[in-house]
């Protein structure tokens, strides 16, 4: 079986990390896999949103370190090279036109950590769990987790989470603002399937143009942030779903939005 399944309804994507048995660790098949399957999501225009969860009890373990320990020696080079490769998944959630939510159905763990903290918005099971985990195998970090977790929960705790490496439950997650609601564990896809629709249901491009905006007010300047809200203020303007808003506005009725 795959180590990544994907199945599309109604306008959503759910990717669903697939090794159970191993925790949803990283594979070389499931990494491609999400970035090849986000890669063509972004330019599909029958799909909204995407939910990112894991099969059986976990989200993501992280990086596979059985596999690790059976890796022959490579050169650094080729492992830097061949991690920047991956990393490009990252990129691809935080720049995708599409509304990107993780059901983080339990434990999210170094690299699992980094993915989920990458997408737009992150739904916790109450029994799921956090951790950095990379100074236990004595590891740096990667997959964008230092960045996310300074810019979410500030430098200090960042610098508690990697150097202490001690796990948080989903309370404490979402008190440092690392996940934006905490849910009944019975209640997560359900809770994530209602968001999603209601991006799917929503002015998509719209939404795409808000997150182009928000990406760039992390590092842009007032001006250049100001320059871009007015040209895509202008852009969703002249949509048609701005045109039924406007419309629906007049008439006090709820907007039937096209994603046009």
């Amino acid at each position: 079986m795959s180590d990544l399944i994907e199945s599309v309804a109604g306008g959503i994507a759910t990717l669903t990390l697939n090794r159970p048995d191993r925790l949803n660790a990283l594979s070389a098949e499931m990494l491609d896999g999400l970035i090849a399957t986000l890669q063509r999501i972004a330019v599909d225009p029958d799909i909204a949103a995407v939910i990112l969860t894991g099969a059986g009890r976990a989200f993501c373990a992280g990086g596979d370190v059985k596999a690790m320990a059976a890796r022959t020696d490579d050169s650094m080079e080729r492992r830097a090279a061949e991690l920047r490769l991956r990393h490009h998944l990252i990129l691809l959630i935080r720049q995708s036109p599409k509304i990107i939510i993780g059901a983080i159905n339990g434990p999210a763990f170094g690299a699992g950590l980094g993915i989920a903290l990458a997408c737009d918005l992150r739904l916790a099971a109450e029994s799921a769990r956090f951790g950095t985990a990379f100074a236990g195998v004595g590891f740096s970090g990667d997959f964008g987790g230092s960045y996310h977790v300074t810019k979410l929960a500030g430098s200090a705790k960042a610098r508690e989470l990697y150097l202490l490496g001690e796990p948080i439950d989903a309370r404490e997650a979402h008190r440092l603002d690392l996940v934006t609601r905490v849910v009944a564990d019975g209640a997560l896809m359900t809770e994530a399937q209602t968001l999603a629709r209601r991006f799917a249901e929503g002015p998509r491009l719209a939404y795409a143009y808000m997150k182009r905006n928000l990406l760039a007010a992390e590092t842009a300047s007032l001006a250049d942030v100001l320059d871009m809200e007015a040209f895509h203020q202008a852009r969703t303007g002249m949509t048609e779903d701005h045109r039924e808003a406007r419309e629906a506005f007049v008439e006090k009725r709820k907007p039937a939005f096209k994603g046009r």
